[in-house]
């Protein structure tokens, strides 16, 4: 791809990042021209032009792009207002406040009845197992969520409840999230890897008045009794005054007792077709069926409640400004952020964002590999994709199970053609070399992207060179749970990349770099990395905080919106992450940072506690500098024995 002296080039990833490498310009590969002839965004210049015109006139460009989608009433007023400055008054962000939509309608009623993509799949589920399959239609999908709307609306949920969600990935959790859109109640997604205490913490904090679960399901080898922590959950949240009067529950590891037929009124039934997994299939018969506790009077099977629901409902008419969920973000204190996203603006960005960074088209298969308990899983596994008619994979499984062949069987499988997952996933294929992934076609592979964290180019080299042939353009995506969608990225047909650089901004954004005294720096520069103006999908607030929202991103350099990560900028425009601002120390000698600098103690560590999407948890550093053993919520932690090597070999300090 690109350049022709790297179209050549077949070497280990390690000699690539010597020939990427540092010491001078970094080396872009240019986008190929088979990818460039049919993109959306063909050339840089034409970047340039479409990104200087959403920046210059915001309330156009996306007042064009709204026209795309259903309003039930248009903007009265203006379409955008706000204040970053915290020195002028009250943060706040309107886009098209007073325009009424339902974000469900238009991901899935418009696509049936209006687009005519009722028949097309929606999702390929593909299952913990391998021979676990099943598909769902828009139109399947569509009524699944009319039906469940009617099951939340005969519970008692109404618009403005919030609404708790702890599952797996399985169709359900779609259905579950978009029928809480529809009926204007806010979905509260919490990461079925998380324990019973932050469940607990996330529905007390937002006083969610139901939860959905699930009886149990296997990630891997590993058997996760959901109900059972769900159960601790509601406990707790009784002994603390706030006693949750319903429990939905899915029956899915027990479903093949349930003898569902095909029905687009049930749960989705799992299909194993696939004669050459029959003995796994049959291994994993023998595997344990956990005993499911029940609580009468709070407890409801997901299956029973479908059966008798009617099988249209129409959709709650929202603000453009109304909430449409929280998700739950670690903040420094120890206690999660509930960030707040709206139905309208995150519509928009969402949309936008999926269509023109991975360059969708409509016979595409787009598989996202993040669970929907993240945002990316929000945005690019449910939210962005149906808004364009996508067809998508939905993936219940781990990258290595049952083998490290996985996610290439699954891309061969479907016919995936946009891929998207994680650096720290590709660094871990990486060490088992490139015959699993080699011995897999891929030839249905158009693009590639990264999410997560910055992407070293070793990674990234390996990751062209291997799994795209050298063929695929990388987007290496930036972006966070509050600005709801990606910030900077390449465009697959328009930016030369260079391995380990997110590039340039997305429409809308206008990112600067500060020094410690706020003042704009020119050029190449490294500094705070800042937004000067809102874009459709930034989060409005913490739920429940107003001021910690204005403390946390705007108090520190008051008129930006403040990432809390450093950036540098080269010689040519590009974006660098440098990881967030306060990661960082200065590790030298002693006449050279002087005396008042110099740590006390160091100590080194073979590995820092970091959540699963390589964020460092700083206040866990804190506690184990304070010999605290009191960490509060651990639960995001990808690797827990880091935490207690940390403490094990702690400095030992003089008091």
């Amino acid at each position: 791809m690109g350049l022709p002296e790297e179209r050549g080039r077949s070497g280990s990833g390690s000699r690539g990042q010597e020939e990427a490498g540092a010491g001078g310009r970094a080396r872009s590969w240019s986008p190929p021209p088979e990818v460039s002839r049919s993109a959306h965004v063909p050339s840089l210049q034409r970047y340039r032009e479409l990104h200087r015109r959403s920046v210059e006139e915001p309330r156009e460009f996306w007042g064009d792009i709204a026209k795309e989608f259903y309003w039930k009433t248009l903007c009265p007023g203006p379409f955008l207002r706000y204040n970053f400055d915290v020195t002028k008054g009250k943060i706040f962000i309107e886009w098209m406040k007073g325009a009424s939509t339902n974000i469900c309608y238009n991901v899935l009623d418009r696509n049936v009845h209006e687009k005519k993509l009722g028949d097309k799949v929606a999702f390929y589920w593909e299952g913990n197992e391998p021979g676990e399959t099943t598909q769902i239609t828009y139109h399947e999908l569509l009524v699944q969520v009319c039906q469940f709307s009617n099951v939340l609306r005969k519970q008692g949920i109404q618009k403005g409840d919030r609404v708790a969600i702890y599952m797996p990935m399985i169709p359900e959790l779609v259905v579950a999230m978009l029928a809480c859109a529809r009926i204007g109640a806010l979905h509260s997604i919490v990461f079925a890897g998380f324990s019973s205490e932050s469940l607990c913490e996330r529905i007390l904090d937002s006083s969610c008045s139901l939860l959905i679960t699930t009886d149990a399901f296997y990630r891997g080898e590993k058997l996760v009794n959901l109900k059972e922590l769900a159960d601790e959950a509601l406990q707790k949240c009784q002994e603390k005054g706030f006693p949750v009067r319903c429990c939905i529950v899915v029956k899915h590891l027990g479903r093949a007792e349930l003898g569902m037929g095909d029905s687009p009124s049930q749960s989705p039934p799992i299909k194993r077709s696939c004669p050459d997994v029959q003995g796994k299939l049959k291994e994993k018969s023998k595997r344990v069926q956990p005993q499911i506790s029940w609580n009468q009077g709070i407890d409801l099977w997901w299956h029973e409640l479908m059966q008798e629901a009617g099988d249209e409902c129409e959709p709650e008419w929202c603000d453009a400004e109304d909430p449409l969920f929280i998700l739950y973000t670690s903040g420094s204190t120890g206690k999660p952020k509930g960030v707040v996203h709206t139905v309208g603006g995150y519509m928009l960005y969402v949309a936008t964002t999926f269509k023109y960074v991975f360059d969708f088209h409509a016979e595409d298969v787009f598989w996202c590999t993040a669970d929907i308990g993240w945002i990316t899983g929000h945005s690019y596994v449910t939210y962005g994709p149906l808004a364009n008619g996508a067809t998508s994979v939905l993936f219940e499984g781990i990258p290595t199970y049952p083998d490290v062949n996985r996610l290439w069987s699954i891309v061969d499988k479907y016919k995936v053609t946009k891929f998207y997952t994680a650096p720290t996933a590709i660094r871990l294929l990486m060490k088992f070399g490139d015959e699993p992934v080699t011995k897999h076609s891929r030839a249905s592979l158009q693009v590639l992207g990264t999410v997560g964290e910055p992407i070293n180019p070793e990674a990234w080299l390996w990751y062209h060179q291997v799994v795209g042939a050298q063929r695929c353009p990388i987007v290496d995506t930036f972006w966070q749970t509050e600005t709801g969608g990606h910030m900077l990225t390449p465009l697959p047909g328009a930016t030369p990349m260079k391995p380990g650089s997110a590039t340039f901004p997305f429409f809308g954004v206008a990112p600067a770099i500060l020094n410690e005294s706020g003042e704009e720096l020119e050029g190449e520069a490294e500094g705070y990395l800042v937004f000067k103006q809102p874009w459709p999908g930034i989060m409005r607030t913490v739920y429940g905080n107003h001021e910690r929202f204005e403390t946390t991103y705007f108090k520190k350099f008051p008129g930006y919106y403040v990432t809390g990560d450093g950036c540098r900028r080269d010689q040519d425009g590009y974006y660098w992450i440098t990881g967030r601002i306060d990661d960082m120390l200065n590790v030298s000698v002693r006449e050279k940072i002087g005396p008042i600098a110099t740590p006390d103690y160091i100590q080194n560590a073979p590995g820092l506690p970091k959540t699963r999407s390589g964020k460092i948890m700083r206040r866990v550093l804190r506690k184990i500098a304070q010999n605290d053993h009191d960490l509060g919520d651990t639960s995001t932690v990808a690797d827990p024995s880091v935490i207690s090597h940390l403490f094990s070999h702690r400095c030992l300090t003089i008091q």
